[in-house]
């Protein structure tokens, strides 16, 4: 984490130059991997549940402990997550932070919401964005017919791992 310190004024880390700082906050594309392995508990269990995250800053929500090919995440976690089509992301709660869904790329992918006995859905398309708050329950389905690609947001730099609803078959699920 960048501080400015006391006796230069400078906010580039001790020891570190300013091309050096730049470069360890630069995540490039080519140097990216799909991790279809992070959220794989899942579809073991279902196929339908089959994803991949690419990480860009942090690890995201998954419980991934760490990434040493991500942009340390200071205030945020930052990720594109490919949705293949007819794929579900299965209800979950994020307690403690808010969750940005953008789609970059896609058709329509159908979100679902549950909080205090009400539900929602909406559908959205590419260049969407919806913000879910904490404590709102939230899942998709790619109902495209093509893969979608979407990026996702968290606003913690470690969030806490998500949890289902214990009716939910994930919920009893071991994560990997």
């Amino acid at each position: 984490m960048a501080v400015q310190h006391k006796d230069s004024g400078s906010v580039i880390p001790k020891g570190k130059t300013l091309e050096d700082w730049m470069t360890m906050r630069t995540a490039r594309f080519k140097t990216r991997t799909y991790d279809w392995d992070v959220l794989k508990f899942q579809a073991d269990f279902d196929p339908k549940y089959r994803r991949a995250q690419m990480r860009y800053i942090g690890t995201g929500g998954t419980g991934k402990e760490s990434d040493d090919n991500s942009v340390p995440a200071e205030h945020f976690t930052f990720s594109t997550m490919v949705l293949p089509a007819g794929c579900e992301g299965p209800l979950h709660i994020h307690t403690d932070t808010e969750e940005v869904f953008f789609i970059l790329k896609g058709e329509r992918i159908r979100l679902f919401f549950e909080c205090d006995g009400q539900k929602h859905e909406t559908i959205l398309g590419e260049r969407d964005l919806i913000s879910v708050p904490p404590g709102v329950y939230r899942g998709l389905v790619n109902e495209g017919r093509e893969e979608a690609l979407m990026c996702v947001m968290l606003g913690s730099s470690k969030p806490v791992t998500p949890t289902y609803p214990p009716d939910h078959p994930v919920a009893k699920l071991k994560r990997g």
